[in-house]
């Protein structure tokens, strides 16, 4: 293998595959990447075992082939010598060298053959969605995914297909997020993965919000390609919730309020909140919301804020930081808060909108 190229062209599929290697690996290849030089092609391939991304440049390949080098260690390298310096890298028995101008580099090698990649993941189903849409949807939920739940299956955010929609739910346990978009002209059949919390993060990454993607779906993978990047996840296997049955119905008790209002209210009375279980009480009464917290130093924090409010006297408690997460992925000025009685469910969302949902258990303060 010997090829040559600029370093900005070496630097940009080095940069999008690198989030995906791990610093602390369990095999020793998984901490290299794959490089492969064919016919004025560079690919480079980054996987954790879980989540694999492959990005593309054009080179100039004076001999093809193909090896795995540390990857970091060669990020590093480019990120370090000079803007538009020209790099030479070609495979000399069981290393790799890599060269500009008087800078030379010597890095160790593990054979490609052993290198874990992902060919084809029998997709049956593909489906084009708006890049913007698809972002939309996991930035409207990915912050409900549990983190290092022993139920395996929350750790990761499902991704529902039905007949005209695609839809995103995440869930830890104690809050839950739900947002869909419209499939006009797409039948599409009805299907449920659990994509994970790694892969969900590094699409966000990826997609840069223009023009559309095929997202194909496997039995057991996730792929699509993104701006000559290919990622693809492995799913998790399991049964996801069924969210349907904690959605709570709107309730006739129905707090509409500014919502920067409502958020600024709720971060300056957070301060004084318990700094493990962040608990805040909502007294909910005509046309007004008391918040108040406390802590166990006898610190406590009252505000007082005017909403259009016309139902039954309320006390609730929630955690205040799954209150915000839900106010920060509203995107309208106002916001609804509906709610049963102080032991249920409240259910948030935009006025006159119903296609996204996020629903806070409370807590006991």
């Amino acid at each position: 293998m010997k090829l040559s190229a600029t370093r900005e062209t070496l630097l940009k599929p080095l940069q999008a595959v690198m989030g995906v290697v791990e610093r602390r690996q369990t095999m020793p290849i998984l901490a290299n990447v794959l490089l492969v030089a064919r016919k004025g092609e560079l690919s480079v391939t980054a996987t954790d075992l879980e989540v694999e991304l492959v990005a593309s440049a054009s080179v100039e390949v004076a001999a093809d082939g193909e090896i795995t080098v540390p990857g970091r260690k060669l990020l590093d390298i480019c990120r370090a010598l000079p803007e538009k310096a020209e790099i030479g890298i070609s495979l000399v028995g069981d290393k790799v060298a890599v060269n500009s101008g008087r800078s030379k580099f010597s890095l160790m090698t593990l054979p490609a053959s052993e290198y874990p990649t992902v060919e084809d993941i029998s997709a049956n189903q593909s489906i084009e969605v708006a890049q913007s849409d698809l972002l939309r949807l996991l930035e409207k939920t990915h912050f409900s995914m549990a983190q290092q739940d022993v139920r395996y299956y929350l750790n990761g955010l499902l991704l529902e297909t039905g007949p005209k929609y695609l839809r995103a739910v995440a869930t830890d346990g104690h809050r839950l997020a739900l947002c869909q978009i419209a499939m006009d002209g797409a039948k599409l059949p009805e299907q449920q993965v659990i994509v994970p919390r790694k892969g969900v993060l590094e699409l966000q990454r990826l997609l840069t919000g223009e023009g559309s993607v095929k997202l194909d779906l496997a039995a057991n993978h996730i792929r699509l390609e993104v701006d000559g990047n290919r990622f693809t996840s492995k799913l998790i296997d399991g049964r996801f919730p069924e969210y349907d049955r904690v959605i709570p119905q709107e309730a006739e008790n129905k707090l509409v309020a500014d919502r920067e209002t409502l958020r600024g209210a709720l971060q300056r009375t957070a301060i004084l909140s318990n700094e493990k279980y962040r608990g805040i009480r909502l007294m909910i009464r005509d046309g007004v919301v008391l918040l108040q917290a406390h802590n166990p130093e006898q610190e406590e924090a009252e505000e007082e804020l005017e909403v259009s409010y016309d139902g039954d006297d309320l006390e609730i408690g929630f955690n205040v930081n799954y209150l915000l997460d839900a106010l920060n992925a509203v995107e309208s000025s106002e916001v609804v808060l509906s709610v049963v009685d102080g032991n249920s469910s409240c259910l948030l969302r935009e006025p006159e909108k119903d296609d996204c949902k996020y629903v806070v258990m409370p807590m006991r303060l």
